[in-house]
């Protein structure tokens, strides 16, 4: 299989290790993906945000295939027995292809928004290891045990570590890919990195004897992209997954979902409503069928049929978000994004909601979003060096010290448009 990508160029899939992800590419649950876009609303924001999650498990087992080549290109050092052998490869690929498979609407935003619903980690495990999928039926006729080995690698578990942290890890192939394909979709190129550059400065980490290795960058050679790689995921954050337009569709979108739940709960019928939502919010167990049925398509539905519902609020906002007319925001800084300035804020917000007559619990709302882009206490990726000792990245990069553990947040009171003005005079 040869394929354009706009990101990666010319990917093919062609080899024997790699003659498993057609297969997967055709099945009903990887077709879904098409159906759900990667960066949810940012599109409000930012135009050109419309790609998906399939596009997405393209580019990730794109970046797989190319580590590949480079861990084959030095694995010789290792024992046989730790090398990447063609079962391993293909398992990888596999993995990596897969990894979202289990993602709901919206990206992210469904599973913050249905109370008890699981998260994607969780239904992409189902999802694999369920004999109903076809790509259960795609993992098995290919191994037996390939299902379980897969879906142990999605959660980033595997006896040669440095096969689980490029799955799931600080430098992992879903990071090398979204960061590229979310600058080149939102046109913000922040988050262009040099990755040919850091994938050819990979090493494998030093080890006691008898231990498999993990993943390591050449000292030398590598610091300046693998400081590249993290800083572009910290401008990313900053410019494009916490901008406030995007930040302010998504509450509107939760607190929708949130009423929709609670009035189901309370025994109200909401026609359109799909049955996954019906049964999370009646406080039942959301079968694989019914979940897999979700994406951005049957919740777009759902939304437009509960304006014309019986709750005045849910079809208000429900209509608002449908025709972008979003709630805007009032950053909080110093005191004020305490969590007691955040306590006032948010009760000064809600009583000028209430003296308009508008329900505080769907017209106003705090929102405290943020990410740590490069963890303290993540596994340590090792900076190896021709002479003297291996040392973790954090101590080697002066950047990377600094940034360890500093946490990227955006503290905001978000609003109907009309409340903006009266809380602005308020909270100055």
């Amino acid at each position: 299989m040869i394929l354009r990508d706009p990101v990666h160029g010319l990917v093919s899939f062609e080899g024997p290790e790699e003659s498993i992800l057609p297969k997967l590419m055709d099945t009903a649950e990887v077709q879904r993906l098409r159906r759900i876009r990667q960066l949810g609303v940012a599109s409000y924001a930012f135009p050109g945000a419309e790609h998906t999650r399939f596009a997405h498990a393209i580019g990730a087992a794109c970046v797989m295939r190319q580590l590949i080549g480079r861990l084959r290109a030095i694995h010789g050092e290792l024992p046989y027995w730790q090398q990447l052998t063609s079962d391993r490869a293909r398992d990888a690929l596999a993995a990596a292809f897969l990894h979202d498979v289990g993602h709901g609407p919206l990206s992210h935003l469904f599973e913050d928004a249905i109370a008890g619903t699981s998260h994607h980690e969780e239904w992409t495990e189902r999802i694999v290891l369920d004999p109903s999928t076809e790509v259960h039926a795609v993992l098995v006729e290919a191994d037996p045990q390939m299902p379980s080995r897969v879906a142990a690698l999605v959660r980033g578990e595997n006896s040669l570590p440095y096969l689980a942290s490029a799955v799931s890890g600080t430098f992992d192939v879903d990071r090398c890919d979204y960061l590229l394909r979310d600058a080149h979709a939102t046109g913000a190129r922040y988050g262009v990195y040099d990755l040919d550059w850091l994938l050819r400065s990979l090493r494998f980490a030093p080890t006691s004897e008898g231990s498999a290795p993990g993943l390591a960058i050449d000292g030398a050679k590598g610091l300046p992209a693998i400081e590249g790689f993290i800083l572009a995921r910290l401008f990313m954050f900053q410019q494009v997954y916490l901008h406030k337009a995007t930040r302010a569709a998504e509450w509107m979108i939760r607190a929708v979902l949130g009423r929709a739940s609670r009035l189901i709960a309370d025994g109200t019928d909401l026609a359109g409503t799909p049955r996954a939502i019906v049964d999370a919010a009646r406080g039942g167990q959301i079968a694989l069928a019914d979940y897999l049925e979700l994406d951005d398509c049957a919740l777009a539905t759902a939304m437009g049929a509960w304006e014309d519902g019986p709750d005045p609020a849910l079809a208000d906002v429900s209509k608002r978000a449908r025709l972008r007319r979003l709630f805007k925001t009032y950053e909080l800084f110093g005191e004020q994004a305490t969590p007691e300035g955040q306590r006032v804020a948010l009760e000064t917000a809600r009583g000028i909601a209430r003296d308009r007559g508008l329900d505080p619990d769907m017209y106003v709302g705090l929102d405290v979003a943020g990410d740590v882009p490069f963890g303290a206490d993540a596994e340590p990726l090792m900076v190896v060096f021709a002479k003297g000792p291996a040392r973790p990245l954090a101590e080697v990069s002066f950047l990377l010290n600094r940034l360890a553990g500093q946490v990227v947040a955006r503290v905001r009171i978000i609003c109907a448009a009309e409340l903006r003005d009266a809380l602005m005079d308020a909270l100055r």
